[in-house]
């Protein structure tokens, strides 16, 4: 099974990426969806998180989760501190669903994980692929999808690393400043060009 990490800044075009990817016969994990599921209410990454950092829990027991966005976008040390207790309880339940998937056969995962590199889940990748963005752009689509406060989208795009850092670490790039079918059509050259890279290794 070929595994492709993809990542990139909030607000850049991850989920098209990964929507065309899935139209084009990829498994997904989505890196997002794992993080909800390992904290969910009473779990042990939910629990460690709460001793860490307080008031981050309704009255149910179940994450606000504004409320530690907040928190840790808005200091860098305390997002690190997030980041130490979350990243091992993600990575281990992507390589379960991995594992998952290669028993069923699948010929293409794409993981889906906007800390790929934060949280090592880079090393279970065969190729990386990052979508950037300009940052005003990705402002704008921040404030429309997530209905947060300019300053909270702003500390969310600072925590966040630069066009270089992503280039460096990837072998594709993706940049989106265009249209959606732009977007797409990129999209579909980079998966072109994957499918082509395995069909000649798997022939040699």
């Amino acid at each position: 099974m070929i595994i492709i990490g993809l990542t990139g800044q909030s607000g850049a075009g991850k989920t098209t990426v990964c929507e065309t990817f899935e139209k084009n016969g990829f498994c997904i994990i989505n890196a997002d969806i794992v993080a909800r599921e390992v904290m969910s209410n009473g779990s042990k990454c939910l629990l460690k998180t709460a001793e860490t950092f307080d008031g981050i829990l309704f009255s149910d027991g179940s994450l606000d989760r504004k409320k530690l966005a907040d928190i840790v976008f808005s200091d860098k040390e305390k997002l690190k501190a997030y980041e130490r207790i979350i990243f091992p309880y993600i990575l281990s339940s992507i390589k379960e669903k991995i594992s998952f998937y290669k028993s069923v056969g699948c010929e293409y995962l794409l993981l889906d994980a906007p800390t790929l590199f934060e949280s090592e889940a880079d090393a279970l990748c065969d190729k990386i692929i990052s979508v950037i963005s300009d940052k005003n752009t990705r402002l704008i689509r921040i404030l429309k999808r997530d209905n947060i406060t300019a300053e909270q989208a702003e500390k969310r795009l600072n925590s966040q690393k630069n066009d270089i850092y992503y280039r460096e670490k990837s072998d594709y790039v993706i940049e989106n400043n265009g249209s959606y079918d732009e977007l797409q059509k990129e999209a579909e050259n980079v998966i072109s060009l994957i499918k082509e890279s395995c069909n000649a290794k798997k022939s040699q």
